[in-house]
């Protein structure tokens, strides 16, 4: 008898753009596609159909009892960090006999900042291959904003990851919503800064009302500043490397080694500029208040062995 591994099920924050949504759709499809003999369903938290609950509902129904949610989100927020799993233990009660494990979101994967590096080159014309060609270049990169400090912490935090080692003349933050600074701020504070040429990259996976929104306010205030060059970068999209990602995540969850932060980590991923840290093995590692003798180790040490197979 063969055995069906456990179902993957995609939670998507939900839109009130019919073409976002139906992107959401069309990504879960093919993820099906892809992984035949996988059972795969997708659902929103709000605003668009399916609700998760009825993609729950769609695999029970094909006698799935196992599976793994991963949410289809950059960065953890309140959809992220609650309101998935108070709607997975809400499944849990109305399906007795179902279990589940909870993978993490998506970003700031290494994979995804090749997909940014590339939408910034198209952005670009294709005429930014070198770092010497992008020296002159600054990147607003604006996240969806939270009231949550930490969720829009972690989108400084792909900033920087993009910034470093690419050759651009910087990468600075703003936000669509809720957090400051706005996307006109954003774009004040990159002139300030003494950018010349200015790409705003929309931190979203897929269109929608927000990030044609992005797009809006960075044409208004283009027209405002004709002596600046501005251009708008396309969103992620689903591209292979974010199939790919979804997947890596899905595995991550079954194996239940959610560690601390290993995509971006030096030591295990060729970073742009860091090649050579990959591998190194890694020392204990003493600070200058500690006496040495009740030392329990560098924070890599706990469950971080960089130089074994994750």
């Amino acid at each position: 008898m063969v055995t069906t591994p456990p179902a993957l099920l995609i939670a998507g924050h939900g839109t009130r753009d019919d073409a976002g949504a139906e992107a959401f759709r069309d990504f879960v499809r093919e993820l099906g596609r892809r992984n035949p003999g996988l059972p795969v369903a997708g659902g929103f938290i709000e605003l668009s159909p399916p609700p998760l609950g009825e993609a729950v509902t769609e695999l029970v129904e094909q006698g799935v009892r196992q599976f793994a949610a991963v949410p289809l989100m950059l960065v953890s927020a309140g959809h992220a960090k609650g309101d998935i799993p108070a709607a997975l233990a809400r499944e849990k009660e109305r399906h007795p006999g179902i279990s589940y494990t909870y993978g993490r979101p998506l970003g700031p994967h290494p994979a995804l900042l090749s997909v940014l590096d590339r939408r910034l080159d198209e952005a670009l014309g294709g005429t930014a291959r070198t770092p010497s060609d992008r020296s002159d270049v600054t990147v607003l990169l604006v996240g969806r904003g939270s009231t949550d400090p930490d969720a829009n912490a972690e989108v400084f935090k792909a900033a920087r990851l993009l910034w470093e080692g690419r050759g651009y003349a910087g990468v600075e933050t703003a936000f669509v919503s809720l957090a400051a600074p706005d996307v006109p701020g954003g774009l004040d504070r990159c002139v300030r800064l003494g950018a010349k040429r200015i790409v705003v990259l929309p931190y979203f996976l897929f269109t929608g009302i927000l990030p044609d929104r992005v797009r809006q306010q960075a044409e208004g205030w283009a027209e405002a500043h004709p002596e600046v060059e501005v251009r708008s970068a396309d969103v992620i999209g689903p591209e292979p490397e974010l199939l790919d990602l979804v997947m890596e995540r899905y595995e991550e969850a079954l194996k239940g080694d959610l560690r601390m932060n290993c995509d971006s980590c030096v030591y295990r991923v060729a970073l742009p500029g860091f090649e050579d840290k990959v591998g190194l093995p890694q020392q204990p590692h003493f600070h200058p208040d500690d006496d040495g003798h009740h030392h329990h180790g560098h924070h890599h040490g706990h469950g971080h062995a960089h130089t074994h197979a994750h």
